[in-house]
């Protein structure tokens, strides 16, 4: 679909009008090749008003005959204005613009304290003036082009606004206000095909809605990274305009000056076309979405909703256009273009290992690409001395963590696969979970399983086993073997009595993680996946559907999410067996807690007489052995000496009191007396 172009046929003088396509096309009447420029026109009204202060009585034809600057001529189609509206604007632009106008102002009015026009004066300038011209829901007031200052009727001052003699002037300047709540989306450079063909469904839903006072809005739904700004942006572009993000949170709350907002929007996208384009699921979400949805009922323009899902507008009817994130290809083939030549010297493998792990919008791609590029071959900063390859993949992560750092807690680790010690089955099963996400693009795209659909090609597992046995360590290892963030989510922390929140809590979360690929955990999950309940009620039936919600992103999520119990008995087989990897750990017998003792304390801790065989018959897991590790070592450390059995039997005291049950006899058997006897040291 090409939009066409309906440029108005004007003066070269139309400067920054011209070219703005079918926004001016709003009236039957017939477009002037050429006028006065705004100096001419300006001289003939002060013709006008010498005339009047002399006695005499030379008016502006009301018929449209009169000859107007192309500028004026375009506003005042674009904005269906009256001749004698025309008139009105040009003699507000008189007294700001011509020199010594307060002098001719006041000799016209007869008064030589009245250099502003009135409303009087105005009426007495063109022989088709109408009261109903200064009615506040004509253009004139309604679009605040200029406003009446003073009181009375005929002796109110007309004061022009700063927009309409920008526009006069041919400054591409929006009204302060819009520049103060929205963000100019330029034109973006490249688009994956995916997103050039959503834009160009916008555009055409834009245009058919466009001369409608309150036309159809259009809903762009998908995930954030799935391009809908980059869509929204270049629709407003293909339609000889602009597009400007408007968080929704930042929209008026209070309906009067909603209503003057919506105004100012109406004008600006009359003038200019400014598209208004609403992100109601930004990064932390709205509190309260029902504002911004009042200012997308209300604006006499064209609106674009981005969203999860299609809002309802009530009487304004909404086209929903669906997103999905871009497939790997399309990424790729962005990353080549934002690289430029450098991309020449990567291993192919290289973006698509990025395409399928990143998903990114073109401008944070263009972004990221500038950023690892400008960085300095410094070898003493790794970051930067790394190669390129390496710079883009950590670039990557620090440009989509933000909106997830919002949500969750990241979890920082440089833990290999060394630090834990588990049965052979159970490290062969963290592997294979590895090895899947790292071989997932060959699999699900070389090879096609990524073409039977979504569901079940997400990488899950559930680690279940008693507090302190490795689960949180294990997926911190995993994040270090993929270099990839891992993330903590407390599922009692997102769980919602209210009906709907807790999936809006999900969804924000996952669409987050899908932007930097990262490793999902979602600790205690006993919270959400108990036995199904037996429907009852609809908060029974509620919580059923939640746990499929979440199951559902999960098998759908191109990253790793985890899910986390101490209590397996507790999860239902019926979601058990939606979930890929399940991994038992167990509790560490004596030959495993051994081990685990040998690999807590670093090799800069000074230790003395440490007998790893009797550390090992305390009944504890690996957790709670790393933190009595940490404990003696400050007890050392303020004792001045090395670390011995007897600061860790001190602190093995204090975590067992802490657990609620003394250390047994058998813990203690053949330790040495006098370090059973001698107390905390």
């Amino acid at each position: 679909m090409t939009v066409p172009d309906t440029t108005p046929d004007t003066a070269p003088d139309t400067a920054p009008d011209a070219g703005r396509g079918s926004v001016y096309d709003r009236d039957a009447r017939p477009k002037a090749a050429a006028g006065p420029s705004l100096t001419e026109a300006l001289a003939e009204l002060r013709g006008h008003l010498e005339a009047l202060a002399k006695g005499g009585r030379q008016v502006r034809p009301g018929d449209g005959s009169a000859a107007t600057p192309p500028r004026l001529a375009a506003i005042g189609r674009a904005l269906g204005l009256s001749p004698f509206e025309e008139t009105v604007l040009l003699l507000a632009a008189f007294a700001e613009l011509e020199p010594e106008a307060d002098a001719a102002i006041a000799a016209a009015q007869g008064h030589g304290r009245l250099g502003r026009p009135t409303v009087g004066l105005a009426l007495s300038l063109s022989d088709g003036a109408h009261w109903s011209a200064f009615a506040p829901d004509r253009p004139l007031r309604r679009l605040r082009l200029v406003m009446l200052d003073g009181a009375g009727v005929t002796g109110r001052s007309i004061v022009p606004s700063e927009r309409l003699l920008n526009a006069l002037l041919g400054v591409e300047a929006p009204d302060e206000t819009i520049a103060a709540t929205a963000l100019s989306l330029a034109q973006p450079s490249a688009l994956a095909p995916s997103t050039a063909a959503t834009a160009e469904r916008v555009a055409v839903a834009v245009a058919r809605a466009a001369d409608l006072p309150r036309g159809p809005a259009v809903a762009l739904c998908g995930p954030a990274g799935s391009g809908r700004t980059e869509a929204a942006a270049a629709a407003a572009a293909r339609l000889a305009g602009r597009a400007w993000l408007i968080d929704a949170r930042d929209l008026p709350v209070g309906p009067r000056d909603r209503s003057l907002l919506a105004d100012l929007w109406a004008r600006e996208w009359r003038l200019a076309r400014a598209l208004p384009v609403i992100d109601l699921d930004g990064p932390g979400g709205p509190s309260d979405p029902a504002p911004a949805l009042a200012f997308a009922r209300s604006v006499e323009a064209p609106v674009v909703l981005l969203a999860a899902e299609a809002p309802v507008l009530g009487h304004r009817p909404v086209v929903r256009i669906d997103l999905s994130r871009p497939p790997a290809a399309e990424q790729a083939a962005l990353w080549a273009q934002a690289l430029g030549s450098a991309a020449s010297a990567l291993d192919p493998a290289v973006l698509d290992d990025l395409a399928t792990t990143f998903t990114l919008a073109p401008g944070a791609i263009r972004s990221v690409a500038e950023t690892a590029l400008a960085e300095t071959a410094d070898p003493a900063d790794d970051g930067a001395g790394a190669p390129l390859a390496r710079r883009l993949w950590r670039a990557c992560r620090r440009q989509a963590r933000p909106r997830l750092d919002e949500l969750a807690r990241r979890v920082e680790g440089t833990s290999g696969w060394e630090a834990i010690v588990l049965p052979e089955p159970q490290m062969d099963a963290l592997r294979t979970l590895a090895a899947q996400v790292r071989q997932r693009r060959r699999v699900y795209e070389d090879w096609g399983f990524a073409g039977k659909g979504e569901r079940g090609l997400g990488i899950n597992a559930l680690f279940a086993g008693q507090s302190g046995t490795g689960k949180t360590l294990a997926a911190e290892i995993l994040g270090t073997a993929l270099d990839l963030d891992v993330y903590r989510i407390d599922l009692s922390s997102v769980i919602s009595k209210w009906i709907g929140e807790t999936e809006k809590n999900l969804r924000r979360v996952f669409d987050a993680a899908e932007d930097c690929g990262a490793i999902l955990l979602f600790d205690e999950a006993d919270a959400l996946f108990g036995k199904r309940s037996e429907v009852k009620d609809s908060h029974d039936r509620y919580a059923n559907v939640e746990v499929s919600y979440l199951l559902q992103r999960m098998e759908a999520y191109r990253g790793l999410a985890i899910l986390t119990t101490n209590m397996k008995s507790h999860i239902d087989d019926a979601f058990s067996r939606r979930i890929r990897f399940l991994i038992e750990f167990p509790f560490p017998g004596a030959t495993e807690r051994e081990a685990i003792w040998r690999r807590t304390f670093p090799d800069a801790v000074p230790r003395d007489g440490l007998d790893w065989a009797r550390l090992a018959q305390l009944n504890l897991a690996g957790g709670h052995i790393r933190t009595i590790a940490i404990n003696a070592a400050f007890r050392a450390a303020d004792a001045g000496g090395p670390v011995t059995m007897a600061h860790i039997l001190a602190a093995a005291r204090a975590e067992s009191a802490k657990l609620g049950r003394p250390l047994t006899r058998h813990e203690l058997t053949g330790w040495p007396p006098q370090v059973v006897a001698g107390g905390a040291p």
